[in-house]
């Protein structure tokens, strides 16, 4: 069966939240003590197990046990009841689920012809995973009539129970006083079970609790510590004290294929020094083949009489160990020294091996897994999930990381938010308090949009670089009188840029390096400059090439092709041709003579003439430098004709020179 929906009601900061949709994948955002956690320990307590071992020992039955002092919401207190519900979920049947209750004495007649639907609930007082039915959509009156053609009832008596519709109805009939007929002890047991607690109840609790998900929790605090006194181990085990750090070191231990017996009875001999080596090699193999962040590590377990000098607790009976191997470095350090993401990382592999490898009919619930991980081995985590949990477990997990939102399925995200703790929300309504689910994105305040805002612009940052060659430029000026001039050159049969580069321009000249090192670093992207130059920034652009930033046959200026000692792309063309395109946009009269000529470049000396001159509309020009190149661009076909072939000669120089550097 697979789960559908959820609500969550009466739980710590939750008074109701909304039922959502669950998909094979969910992913809940939100901001801190937006209550994504409790929501996870809700789902949790429906049929709960710990990781690495199932059903949860009694420390687990009591930590996982609702508390109405401790869990109901503190505010409402007051009108707690007993048969309040914490949890309700939704499940839809498969078709295995349906061919064990066909196979009941019910038989399959009594199944809806669609989706079969089951709703259970957890309620406020009850037991550890003492979920009950609330829903199942099963037909009494043709179960009645299948339980008949198994008792083979005489005909006159079978005639009289089909005319009834449920076994309340039966059971009152045939126990009149005036009826002489009788029904098989076996067969009124059935009815009366069904009249007590109802069709489904019966066919639940028989055929279809055993069959309900079971929920494992994960998160930050089941890591492993590396190393453990396996006397002190064995005996939480049988004592059913496990700490939580306990788990994925037994999930360790399963996966290298070590029992109690070898431990302690074998741990000296070739045996176990054969297994232990084995282990080293598939552990490595399966943990290490998703942790990108270094190719060159390996496992080393190793076991141990103690020794006076080893940790407090492990100075008696035998230890266990277990280090990371750097082969490029040649050390090996113990694993609980390892950064916490690869500590997480680590722990939830093994246990999830052994999960894989128990065939456990599980739905997963981390808490903020990767949260320590560097952004991109969240996204190396989140093809895990994809590739290797997706297939055989529903996972629901919470994040407020923007590498942790796929934005090629926004569809599984879940706004998590709790206006109760924003300002101003004293006067909230009851129905608006408490923390709140949602798929509606234009009904969630905007910082709990932050993470999806993060994602998208991550995904547009990656769809904007599809092309493998990108020519950086400062402004959007710069792109427009390129793309024109581009344009008119083939027009006239000249090579213009080639449609292969991607211009990008990214807003200043202070902004380049940084972009270049951002995007630079993407091995498969071949990206060139074409800029301002300025002798003030001489250095700066020199640090693009001696920084490493890029070969230094990719940095160019337009000071290149117009032989100047300072270039912008203005002084690629003519001065007065450009003095033609600020008047004609600026609606001014200016002359080439009326310029200081104490300035090398264009733009310098028009913004000089504009300080002592202002623009009748208080424009600043300085600030407008594109809209002499808008003015270009939609009046090209009438100033095609002003362009020299000296100014196009130098537009071709550049591209010609930029063209060359394809991939």
């Amino acid at each position: 069966m697979k789960l559908q929906k959820i609500r969550i009601e009466n739980f710590q900061n939750i008074i109701d939240s909304n039922e959502f949709d669950v998909g094979d994948i969910t992913c809940l955002v939100g901001k801190n003590e937006s209550g994504k956690t409790s929501i996870l320990k809700a789902i949790h307590r429906i049929n709960s197990v710990s990781p690495g071992i199932g059903t949860p020992n009694f420390v687990d039955r009591i930590f996982f046990a609702y508390n109405p002092e401790k869990h109901y919401p503190k505010k409402f207190y007051s009108t707690y009841k007993k048969d309040d519900n914490f949890v309700t979920a939704t499940f839809i049947l498969d078709e295995e689920d349906k061919k064990v209750i066909s196979s009941s004495e019910f038989g399959e007649k009594m199944l809806p012809d669609g989706d079969l639907i089951l709703t259970i609930t957890q309620g406020c007082d009850r037991r550890v995973n003492e979920i009950k039915v609330k829903k199942l959509d099963l037909s009494e009156e043709r179960a009645l009539q299948f339980l008949i053609s198994l008792y083979k009832l005489p005909a006159i008596t079978a005639d009289i129970v089909l005319g009834f519709s449920t076994a309340k109805k039966v059971l009152e009939y045939f126990g009149r006083d005036d009826i002489d007929m009788s029904l098989p002890k076996q067969l009124i047991d059935i009815l009366t079970n069904i009249r007590d607690n109802s069709l489904p109840v019966v066919v639940f609790d028989k055929y279809i609790r055993r069959r309900v998900p079971k929920f494992l929790y994960f998160d930050e605090y089941y890591q492993i510590k590396g190393q453990d006194n396996l006397d002190s181990l064995r005996d939480r085990k049988r004592n059913g004290k496990l700490q939580q750090s306990d788990y994925p070191m037994l999930a360790l231990m399963d996966l290298a294929g070590l029992d109690w017996d070898d431990i302690f009875e074998n741990y000296d001999t070739k045996l176990i020094r054969e297994k232990l080596e084995i282990a080293n090699t598939k552990i490595s193999k399966n943990i290490f083949g998703y942790w990108y962040q270094n190719n060159h590590l390996s496992i080393e377990i190793e076991i141990r009489p103690a020794e006076r000098t080893d940790l407090f607790g492990m100075t008696s009976g035998k230890n266990i160990f277990v280090r990371v191997m750097d082969s490029l470095h040649g050390v090996s350090i113990p694993l609980g020294t390892r950064s916490k993401g690869f500590l997480w990382l680590f722990s939830f592999l093994v246990c999830y091996d052994k999960i894989r490898r128990d065939n456990e009919n599980l739905i997963l619930l981390l808490d903020e897994p990767g949260l320590l991980l560097h952004g991109k081995a969240q996204a190396d985590l989140l093809a895990y999930f994809e590739k290797e949990i997706k297939p055989h477990h529903q996972l629901i997990y919470t994040t407020h990381s923007p590498f942790m939102v796929d934005p090629a399925h926004f569809d599984r995200v879940r706004i998590v938010q709790n206006l109760s703790i924003e300002p101003n929300s004293e006067n909230l309504p009851e129905d608006k308090q408490g923390t709140k689910v949602s798929a509606e994105m234009d009904r969630v305040e905007s910082d709990g949009l932050f993470p999806l805002q993060g994602a998208l612009g991550y995904e547009l940052y990656q769809s904007l670089l599809i092309s493998p060659n990108c020519l950086i430029v400062e402004g959007f000026s710069d792109r427009l009188y390129i793309e024109t001039i581009s344009d008119v050159l083939q027009q006239k049969k000249r090579p213009g840029l080639s449609v292969n580069w991607t211009i990008i321009h990214v807003g200043s000249a202070s902004k380049v390096s940084t972009f270049i090192a951002l995007i630079g670093a993407n091995p498969r992207m071949n990206v060139a400059v074409l800029i301002d130059f300025q002798k003030k920034r001489h250095q700066s652009i020199k640090n693009l090439y001696e920084r490493k930033l890029l070969a230094k046959k990719k940095v160019m200026t337009f000071a290149d092709f117009t032989n100047k000692e300072e270039s912008d792309i203005e002084d690629m063309f003519d001065p007065d041709l450009y003095l033609k395109l600020v008047n004609g946009e600026f609606n001014t009269s200016i002359k080439l003579e009326q310029l200081s000529h104490k300035h090398p470049r264009i733009t310098q000396r028009v913004e000089k003439y504009f300080e002592k001159n202002p623009l009748l509309k208080k424009e600043n020009f300085s600030r407008n430098h594109n809209r002499p190149a808008k003015y270009l661009r939609k009046n090209i076909s009438s100033l095609e004709q002003d362009l020299s072939d000296k100014t196009l000669d130098r537009f071709q120089n550049a591209f010609d020179a930029l063209n060359k550097l394809l991939q």
